[in-house]
């Protein structure tokens, strides 16, 4: 039932660029609040977290080009067309479905096993 609530592409996109809830949250405080400009302090003081993991998720969203990156401060990057909308729903998706979201962010590999999965020889290479 959980699967049926949250759309495919919606799902994709989870397991592809969200890799814990506090990047998640932290996209979606970039997306909600994109007038101001963040930085790892103020998003850590949003979250809740310390700032040191506020920046690893901040240069993660950057690396995967969902977060615009500019001496210290951090954006959401609306290129390409289509992703705040795809942002957007997935907000929706998780003030209405909380778990169902919750439990696929953490069904995501971890960082260990997706760089070993990496590594695994592959028969269609």
């Amino acid at each position: 039932m959980a699967d049926e609530l949250i759309p495919l592409d919606v799902r994709e996109f989870i397991l592809t660029y969200i890799e814990s809830i506090a990047h998640l949250e932290a996209l979606l405080l970039l997306v909600h609040k994109s007038e101001e400009k963040w930085t790892a302090s103020s998003v850590a003081a949003q979250l809740y977290i310390d700032e040191e993991q506020a920046k690893a998720v901040l240069d993660r969203l950057c690396d995967s080009g969902l977060a615009g990156c500019n001496h210290g401060t951090y954006r959401f990057n609306d290129e390409p067309p289509g992703q705040r909308e795809m942002v957007e729903r997935l907000a929706t998706l998780y003030s209405r479905h909380l778990i169902p979201v919750t439990n696929l962010v953490h069904s995501r590999p971890s960082g260990i096993r997706a760089f070993a999965a990496a590594f695994k020889l592959r028969k269609d290479r």
